[in-house]
């Protein structure tokens, strides 16, 4: 019974919290089968918050498995038009999206990843539109999360499956600061307020470059645009409704120049991308782009993302998280971005944000390139944060500011 009731909570904060639901709305769920549950729950709740009308797209790993295996490469590469007529259609009634994930850890650990960004390519060249609307604040938009068997036996291995799914959603609730005895709207409202307090204080020094090192290895700078702006927690989308576009969340984060960072970053966290796990992975920079980089698990998968197209190799957002953020204290490794991210300094290979630059929502991409915005396919994350990490603030003038100490702001 709790936990039903949990899930109802978790449904109502990524409807009222997450995208914001406001009376008329059309809103898209898009929903692992895996994640049903919840997913059911989210949809009711939309509509009793004034949802004109709420759409789910289902997905499942194992259909996506078996077409990445059986179907050639053309047949890959094919975007029906009523695939793209449908995000057509939801462009062009303004919805919000959320998106509930159940990620079958590992499940495509044998499939060719070329074969498979051969798929995801066609699909990002013919949706660009899409991208553009989401990574662009058009409309609200979230993430939240469902505990599924496969998922919860690789966090906690040592459990029998039903008491590691129970243990996965007491960490997926705990993380979303939903408890039972609490309104986990009131809690989203405080963590937003101290979330937009950081992001003053960073936006105040207006650094032009971060200097990231640590005894693991990573010895980095990562270089700022102009006008940056760090943001945190809860953004306003461009028709002016206020939406949290992750749940969980605990970073603060802003938009580094394409071509300007140097050096070596560690990661210190594996990456879950397409199903496959990448571990133990460095990359190292030179004006701006990965010129080599190395994983001990799954590395043709981080080349995959690299050769994306061609700026996935140049990074689009770097993020900084205290180590002892409420994620990082479980110890929990989640084999997730949406968790892990928020336990870790990161950074994303691949697309920015407009949000991240003055003036940079709405404005045309070629002007924001011109400013050091990187456009790309993809947006993918990586952890690099550690227990002995510092970061030095470096402002135009030459003068440091110490930004991390130990892990951990000390600004």
């Amino acid at each position: 019974m709790q936990k039903e009731m949990l899930i109802s909570k978790l449904a109502k904060l990524a409807v009222k919290v997450g995208v914001n639901v406001q009376k008329g709305q059309t809103v898209v769920v898009r929903s692992s089968l895996t994640a049903k549950e919840l997913a059911r729950e989210i949809v009711k709740e939309a509509y009793l918050s004034g949802a004109r009308k709420v759409i789910v797209d289902w997905n499942d790993e194992y259909v996506s498995r078996s077409s990445f295996l059986y179907m050639d490469d053309e047949t890959l590469q094919e975007v029906p038009d009523y695939v793209v007529d449908r995000s057509k259609y939801y462009v062009d009634h303004n919805a919000s999206f959320i998106s509930v994930i159940s990620p079958l850890i590992g499940v495509n650990k044998d499939l060719d990843p070329k074969k498979m960004q051969l798929a995801m390519r066609a699909s990002q060249e013919k949706l660009k539109f899409m991208r553009e609307y989401t990574m662009g604040n058009e409309a609200p938009w979230t993430i939240v999360a469902a505990a599924n068997p496969i998922w919860a036996k690789k966090v906690f291995p040592n459990l029998d499956e039903e008491d590691a799914t129970n243990k996965l959603w007491e960490a997926i609730f705990n993380a979303s600061r939903v408890y039972e005895k609490t309104d986990p709207l009131k809690e989203w409202e405080e963590h937003n307020e101290n979330l937009n307090k950081l992001s003053t204080k960073l936006n105040n020094y207006q650094f032009e470059k971060l200097h990231f090192k640590n005894s693991l290895g990573t010895d980095l700078i990562v270089g700022l645009v102009l006008d940056h702006i760090w943001v945190g927690g809860g953004e306003t989308a461009r028709n002016g409704i206020y939406f949290n576009p992750n749940i969980p969340t605990e970073e603060v984060f802003t938009m580094p120049h394409k071509m300007m960072t140097e050096g070596k970053v560690v990661a210190t966290k594996p990456l879950s991308y397409s199903g496959k796990v990448i571990e133990d992975f460095y990359l190292e920079f030179k004006d701006g782009a990965v010129v080599n980089f190395d994983a001990k698990k799954e590395k043709e998968a981080l080349q995959s993302i690299l050769e994306f197209d061609q700026n996935a190799k140049y990074i689009g957002e770097i993020a900084l998280i205290g180590e002892d953020s409420p994620i990082a204290q479980t110890n929990l490794l989640f084999f997730n971005t949406l968790f892990d991210e928020n336990a870790s300094c990161h950074m994303a290979l691949g697309r920015a944000y407009p949000m991240n630059i003055k003036d940079g929502i709405g404005a045309p991409i070629k002007s924001l390139e011109e400013k050091g915005y990187n456009n790309s396919m993809v947006h993918v994350d990586f952890m690099f944060g550690s227990p002995c990490l510092e970061i030095t603030g470096i402002k135009k003038d030459g003068s440091k500011i110490k930004i991390f100490e130990k892990g951990n702001f000390i600004i």
